[in-house]
Order: structure tokens, then C-alpha cells, then sequence
């Protein structure tokens, strides 16, 4: 059974390693092996407790949610989703929200807790429409959005990561309910 709850500060360690571990399982062999082994776990529990603070100054409109395994709140966090307005070139979008991120332990890929994270987080988003990145050659986790109803949108762009002239090829896909 999965619990689903907002971040807490304590969960930031756990939130941090499913993360990057998501990120060298899921894209090794599409992102360079110098980005996947740079991934920096110090800076990025930084990022992830001033976006914690930001929120529990009511600073941000984006929140996190962990899921657990386990029964009950006490469970072990195994992985999180990021959401909240559509960002764009301008600031953000109100009318549409956004999946920020969405990860979960590599060896618990396939036992529902991906499915359960998705599905809490669409049901906090108020917005009609829905939309989320995902890098094109990423095709479990495509696949996994499509079982979940979302569908390309047929906007294509590149991301490079931060401090790299790599460029990745990016989808956006949506929901509309």
C-alpha cells in the first residue's frame, strides 16, 4: 500500500537520492555519462529545502508530494512528484498546470507508487489542462504517461542541462479533462 503526503524537511535525503538514482537509470545511454555522474546530491538537497521554505512562506506556488511504502504515514520514501502552475518564458501559466518531476526509485519501477504520485498530484492540480516534459527518447516513461491518459501535444524543444552545451530533444505532452 502507498501513502502519498507533502514533502516534509526530513524527507529531503531520501527525495534527493530516489532523484538522482531515477535520473542515471532512466537516462543512461540518452543524457551524457559526464552529466548523469556530475549530478551533485549536496546542491541539489539545497534546492530542494529553499523550495520547502519558499512554500512554507507561501513564496511559491509549485509543491511536492513523497510517496511511501509501507502502511501509514511512517513508511520509507521511495520517490516524489514536483507540480503546480505551467512555467513559461514570462513566469507561469495559471490556467494550466505542470508536472514538474515525477520520480521513483529505480528497483521499484512497475509497483504502483509512480501511478499513485501521478494521480495525487492531478488531482491537486485545479487547472482543466495538464502538460509535462519529457525527453523524447524516453520511452518508459512515455509509455507511462500515455497508459495514464497524457498524449503529445506536438510541441517539440531541446533542453541542455545547466552547465553543459548538451542538447536533448524534449516533448511536452497534456491532459485534458
Amino acid at each position: 500500500m502507498a501513502t502519498v503526503r507533502p514533502l516534509r524537511d526530513e524527507d529531503v535525503p531520501a527525495v534527493v537520492a530516489s532523484h538522482i538514482n531515477g535520473w542515471r537509470t532512466a537516462y543512461q545511454g540518452i543524457i551524457a555519462d559526464e552529466v548523469l555522474t556530475g549530478l551533485d546530491q549536496g546542491a541539489w538537497a539545497e534546492r530542494r529545502r529553499t523550495e520547502l521554505a519558499k512554500r512554507a512562506a507561501g513564496e511559491s506556488p509549485w509543491q511536492t508530494l513523497v510517496v511511501l511504502d509501507g502502511d501509514g504515514p511512517d513508511g520509507e520514501v521511495v520517490g516524489h512528484v514536483s507540480f503546480g502552475p505551467y512555467r513559461t518564458d514570462d513566469g507561469i501559466d495559471p490556467e494550466v498546470g505542470e508536472i514538474l518531476a515525477i520520480y521513483v526509485d529505480p528497483p521499484l519501477f512497475g509497483r504502483g507508487f509512480g501511478r499513485a504520485l501521478l494521480t495525487a498530484a492531478l488531482a491537486e492540480l485545479p487547472q482543466p489542462e495538464v502538460r509535462l516534459w519529457v525527453l523524447e527518447e524516453n520511452h518508459r516513461a512515455r509509455r507511462f504517461y500515455e497508459k495514464a491518459g497524457l498524449r503529445p501535444d506536438g510541441v517539440r524543444e531541446f533542453w541542455t542541462p545547466a552547465g553543459t552545451t548538451f542538447r536533448y530533444p524534449e516533448l511536452r505532452y497534456h491532459l485534458v479533462r
